[in-house]
């Protein structure tokens, strides 16, 4: 429980979320989430990290970068590279784990308490380096899909972990049926 007095700040890997979402076949209503958090403490910043396609014509993740952009969120992005990998499939890499880890090292001194939206285990270290400055780390990801989408370390490293599935009646929206989804 974060007591309502806490400064808290959200870094929400959003690939990470989108896949673990996904993994839970439920969309998510970014607004019931803002407010959810702005509910549970003094929320200071909203990070939301993607990694956009450059050249495209239509990206399927602009809609959703403007709309957070205009209602509370900083986005922070960048481009995605596409490459070829061994089997000569087209592939997209577009990694924002560096840049989540210097701004909850950055905005630590200023927190109370770090959520952070992502499964992956590279972020254990700095879970546990945002820790030594005094800050409390709660990470929200599931272990209710097939696979899990949380890394053991991560879970254990944090202060606290909160599934995402436990959330969905407070954060998620109606699906539209599959065959209205573009």
């Amino acid at each position: 429980m974060i007591p309502p007095s806490d400064r808290l700040a959200l870094f929400i890997d959003g690939a990470n979320l989108h896949s673990t979402a996904r993994a839970l076949n439920a969309d998510l209503d970014f607004r019931k989430l803002l407010e959810m958090w702005r509910g549970r403490g003094r929320l200071i910043r909203a990070h939301y990290y993607t990694a956009v396609v450059e050249g495209e014509e239509f990206s399927p993740v602009k809609p959703l970068i403007d709309w957070l952009d205009y209602n509370g969120f900083s986005v922070v992005t960048k481009p995605a590279r596409r490459f070829t990998d061994a089997e000569g499939r087209s592939r997209i890499k577009g990694n924002m784990d560096m840049d989540i880890a210097v701004d909850m090292l950055e905005l630590a001194p200023h927190l109370d308490h770090a959520v952070l939206f992502s499964g992956d285990g590279d972020f254990r270290r700095v879970v546990q380096a945002v820790q030594a400055r005094g800050v409390r780390v709660t990470v929200v990801s599931t272990l209710k899909s097939q696979p899990p989408q949380i890394a053991d370390e991560l879970r254990r490293q944090a202060d606290d972990y909160l599934d995402l599935y436990d959330l969905l009646p407070e954060i998620s929206r109606p699906r539209a049926p599959a065959a209205e989804r573009p």
